[in-house]
């Protein structure tokens, strides 16, 4: 009955189309069983044998031109008709065969064709029929229909206008495309059925679709009567399924919604792609619309939940860190093939792939979706889901929460997401604290509490969480934990120095200390050493508000300060090779620079503010989260060796920021204490003071002290137990420490004094 396309060559394009159009309606008239499937039709074929016509028009005619062929399918609504159909699915299949089709026009098509109303408005409502029911056969024609229009709204945003409707409109479209009448097919060959829909000057920018709609149809009327009822076709219309909200303003996002729950992986990858173009583009209707009136916060953040409250109540954290890299799209675990797998190590991927899914969502996405999503994350699950597991009191509920929390910290990469992760954490609050008020924010209070906990696993999980927390580029993060409390500087006494202070200090030195110049491993890397020029010339620029002095004096006086604290009798690291100062100058530079890029763009002041200006009479509290690291650091001798080095790097991770107000408090030995108030250096010297009193009594101190050195650097074999391991370990680290804070007190004053 149907003649091939490539059988006609004598027959115009225009003619051709028509006749391919043509035959898929005699069908209809014609056929007697309507239950064959469409594969065993001709439909599959000429709808081909269009598209072609359609695509070869296109590239015969000059950029931008409409064909006749392309008048004929906007003019008489074929894509109505044709979705009317799918709806149907009559004859079964059909409805694979309608969405193929439009996704074919769409993708080779190079004119645009959604600013067309005969175009947009029956892509709108075969959206609707995506994503009804999960695990069809159609799925895999529907994502790829939804994923052409996103990509299309991606080419041009002001395109999804079109995809905005009103309930009322949504519904009343429903209810006129729920039948095929008679007028449908007949209007193939007539424009009568067309002069009542008008193009609307909001749904259609410029008047370059206009025109397309006002040409007159040149092509003969069709003889053939079309006309059929609804009850010969036996297509009976099954209403909506219900969708995931009740307000269907944004249904491209619902459809979407409903297929990232398939069963097929790679279905609902394809729907968390679509989402990600949709969440991106830069028309505020559409992100308040995405927001507002579809459930895509509640999706993300259910899931999340979800996830989270099926992982195991105890995972080892040493798991929850080193478990790879994770993408989102690229969840495809085999327990199977994984030599490294535990209990719960599915679970936790399903988690941290979907965590990422929605930091990437909230980072790719425009400003009003992206706050809004963040909120919800936090307010749905941050506090909802897990501040409760970070509050309770069993142990290793609490460790396995704060290792979640603490991946959670090291993986999130948008700034948005950041902001509210950072005050679910520590709060808003950004007035000095005061001793009564701590616990203002109690999750902030427990966390900090934690640091100083009576299990040595959950004190070094909470403060490795601070650490990662600290390296976040949030300015909040350092100003809510110490930086509101340094603002008035009144841990200072401001006071002029007397002659017995001056006497202590002789030439900027301290009685017995080395001279930096005379030492033989400082003037390897001293500026005027070539080497050490070209990596600390790298350091970051002065401020212009901050003095220019040559620091010379000031700088040898710090790193004397700290290097000489710890007395001789208690110095091991000379001993062994490969452990001196320098190793740690080089990495301070390094981690200096990489702490000034991140605090780059808060417009730190570039030295302290004037104490003119300063509440000196207030009274000085350094914060909790300081107290707590004092009051760790002060136990140094009497605390487990993994304790302290984690304890030191936080201390000296918060030593490298570049505020005049952190130097001078942590780094500066030299300020005059206010009454009641410590310092880190006042803790270490309280520190090496109870050290000299209980090296007396512990008989081969030096020798003990050299051997627990070697066997933590594996240069000596385990033995028997050495007595008073714990305070000959606290005395290695703190040695270690205090060449460490030399060190970074010299690359600080180096940077500051280099124009």
């Amino acid at each position: 009955m149907f003649l091939l396309y490539g059988l006609a060559p004598s027959l115009p394009l225009q003619e051709d189309f028509v006749y391919h159009w043509k035959a898929i309606t005699h069908y209809y008239i014609e056929t007697s069983d309507d239950k064959a499937p469409v594969t065993d039709t001709n439909i599959p074929s000429h709808l081909e044998q269009m598209l072609d016509i359609l695509v070869q028009e296109e590239n015969e005619r000059e950029s931008g031109e409409t064909g006749p062929c392309m008048e004929y399918l906007l003019h008489h609504k074929i894509l109505e008709t044709l979705y009317t159909l799918g709806k149907a699915d009559c004859p079964p299949g059909m409805k694979q065969q309608v969405l193929a089709f439009y996704t074919k026009l769409l993708g080779r098509i190079r004119q645009p064709l959604l600013p067309h109303i005969n175009v947009h408005r029956p892509v709108q409502k075969l959206i609707r029929l995506c994503g009804e029911v999960l695990a069809t056969p159609t799925e895999n024609e529907e994502i790829q229909f939804l994923c052409i229009v996103c990509a299309k709204l991606k080419q041009d945003p002001y395109l999804v206008n079109f995809f905005l409707e009103s309930k009322l409109k949504a519904m009343a479209s429903k209810e006129s495309t729920n039948v095929i009448t008679e007028d449908m097919l007949k209007g193939q060959d007539s424009l009568a059925t067309d002069t009542g829909q008008a193009i609307q000057p909001e749904e259609m920018p410029g008047a370059a679709g206009a025109e397309h709609m006002e040409k007159e149809d040149e092509l003969p009327q069709q003889a053939d009567d079309l006309s059929f009822s609804l009850d010969e076709l036996n297509v009976t219309s099954s209403p909506e399924s219900s969708t995931v909200c009740p307000n269907q303003d944004y249904n491209l996002v619902n459809s979407l919604l409903n297929l990232t729950k398939s069963p097929d992986g790679r279905i609902a990858v394809k729907a968390c792609e679509g989402l990600m173009l949709l969440v991106s583009l830069p028309e505020p209707a559409a992100a308040k619309c995405l927001t507002q009136s579809t459930c895509l916060c509640e999706l993300l953040t259910d899931r999340l939940a979800t996830l989270y409250r099926a992982l195991p109540q105890s995972l080892d954290p040493l798991d929850i860190e080193t478990v790879e890299a994770i993408n989102w799209g690229l969840d495809s675990y085999s327990h199977k093939e994984d030599a490294s797998a535990f209990p719960g190590k599915r679970a936790l991927i399903s988690f941290l792939s979907w965590f990422d899914y929605c930091d990437q969502l909230i980072k790719e996405a425009q400003k009003i979706a992206a706050v809004a999503m963040a909120k919800a994350v936090r307010e749905r699950f941050f506090v909802d889901v897990m501040e409760p597991q970070l509050m309770q009191t069993s142990e290793i509920g609490i460790l396995t929460s704060t290792a979640l929390l603490h991946r959670i910290v090291r993986q999130v990469t948008s700034d948005v997401l950041l902001q509210e992760l950072v005050y679910f954490v520590l709060g808003e609050h950004r007035e000095p604290e005061t001793l009564p008020n701590i616990n203002r924010h109690p999750l902030r209070h427990r966390l900090i509490e934690h640091c100083d906990h009576i299990s040595d696993e959950i004190s070094i999980m909470t403060l490795r969480m601070f650490e990662h927390l600290l390296q976040k580029p949030h300015e909040h993060i350092l100003y809510n934990l110490v930086l509101r409390n340094l603002e008035e500087r009144n841990y200072i006494e401001y006071k002029p120095l007397c002659q017995e202070d001056k006497d202590v200090v002789e030439n900027g030195q301290i009685a017995g200390a080395i001279d930096l110049e005379e030492d033989p491993l400082f003037t390897d890397l001293s500026p005027d050493n070539t080497g050490a020029q070209e990596w600390l010339s790298v350091s970051p620029p002065v401020s212009p508000e901050h003095p220019k002095n040559d620091g010379k004096t000031e700088v040898h006086k710090i790193v004397n300060s700290f290097l000489c604290l710890v007395p001789d009798e208690a110095k091991s690291s000379y001993h062994v090779e490969g452990t001196g100062y320098d190793t740690y100058l080089r990495d301070a530079h390094r981690q200096f620079r990489d702490y000034c890029l991140i605090c780059l763009r808060w417009e730190w002041p570039g030295s302290p503010r004037s104490l003119e200006k300063c509440n000196l009479e207030a009274s000085f509290f350094e914060g909790h989260f300081l107290k707590v690291l004092f009051d760790r650091m002060g136990r140094i001798l009497d605390q487990p060796y993994d304790v302290n080095l984690q304890v030191t790097s936080v201390l000296s991770k918060l030593s490298l920021f570049p505020h005049p107000h952190i130097h001078e408090y942590l780094l500066d030995p030299y300020i005059n204490l206010a009454s009641g108030c410590r310092s880190l250096f006042s803790v270490i010297v309280r520190v090496v003071g109870d050290l000299m009193v209980r090296i007396q009594r512990i008989p081969d101190f030096t020798p003990k002290l050299l051997l627990v050195r070697k066997r933590l650097l594996g240069l000596e074999p385990e033995g028997p137990v050495i007595d008073h391991m714990t305070l000959l370990e606290g005395v290695i680290v703190l040695e270690e420490f205090c060449k460490e804070l030399a060190a970074i007190a010299f690359v600080k004053y180096h940077a500051s004094s280099t124009p």
